[in-house]
């Protein structure tokens, strides 16, 4: 089977080797432009370019998606299936249905739940113990595709949105190649979504990063995760704005006003802050 994988950051690099080392067959790797990075602003490859060019499998860094060139360029590969994993962009319905088996996707939730571009961080933000990944069959929705296999993750009380991707990732890349083989036995029956189940996870924002100290110290403790590595939880002591990371709910009662410094751990670098319900200790 003939593939070109879309895909852009870290998060698209496990599916990818997922598929090299199963021996598929990647024609082509479509991915976002080198954009600048660091101090610098040195020109940087994204992460799924590296590895493709480490397997000398041609890229495609297209500044433009919807074009007929484009399309054109797509077909003379011959594609059997495209498979996109935080590509980064909406693909046109032109491209979606080029291929005879059409395009599939992996996305990090269990579908309905969290459409959208940041499902794991929601999935933290929400305080939810559970997540995963689904493997889906694109359409030109918001991940409103049919349903073609599931894997389930739990989510650690310490997980971060950075953590959390890390782990799911490589499970993505096992769910895409078992989805695969049970294209290829005609064993993987396309399952329908639930639309009145559906929830949405838009694109975090820098405005969400202020912290509420009235909230209680789990509801907080889960936006500092969520929120980490971008836009990265805050708070102000006195002038001065301070991010927040590795939050801890304290066994303590906080008995102080909210937003109180109740404790300070100078061997551990964290301090403990009263809440609207107990005490969070943050570093």
């Amino acid at each position: 089977m003939r593939i070109i994988y879309l895909g852009t950051p870290e998060f698209a690099v496990p599916p990818l080797a997922a598929l090299l080392e199963h021996g598929e067959e990647v024609v082509a790797v479509i991915t976002q432009p080198d954009r600048p990075k660091g101090r610098g602003k040195k020109l940087s490859p994204p992460p799924v370019k590296e590895l493709a060019l480490a397997h000398k499998i041609p890229v495609l860094q297209p500044s433009k998606i919807r074009t007929p060139e484009f399309l054109a360029e797509i077909s003379a590969l011959q594609p059997d299936l495209l498979v996109v994993v935080a590509y980064g962009r909406i693909l046109p319905g032109p491209l979606l249905n080029l291929p005879p088996h059409g395009t599939i996707n992996v996305h990090g939730s269990l579908l309905p739940a969290y459409r959208g571009a940041a499902p794991i961080q929601w999935a933290i933000i929400n305080g939810d113990q559970e997540t995963g990944v689904t493997i889906m069959q694109m359409d030109e929705g918001m991940d409103t595709g049919d349903i073609l296999l599931q894997r389930r993750l739990t989510i650690h009380d310490d997980d971060t949105a950075a953590s959390l991707a890390a782990r799911m990732a490589p499970l993505g890349g096992t769910a895409l190649v078992d989805a695969l083989e049970l294209l290829r036995a005609e064993a993987l029956p396309p399952r329908k979504q639930d639309d009145s189940q559906a929830t949405m996870a838009p694109l975090l924002c820098k405005t969400m990063a202020p912290i509420d100290w009235h909230r209680s110290a789990r509801a907080i403790s889960c936006q500092i995760r969520g929120l980490d590595p971008w836009p990265l939880a805050r708070t102000n002591h006195g002038e001065t704005t301070l991010r927040l990371f590795k939050p801890e709910v304290a066994a303590e009662p906080a008995g102080a006003p909210p937003g109180t410094i109740t404790m300070i751990q100078p061997n551990l670098d964290r301090v403990g802050i009263a809440t609207g319900e107990g005490c969070l200790l943050v570093g």
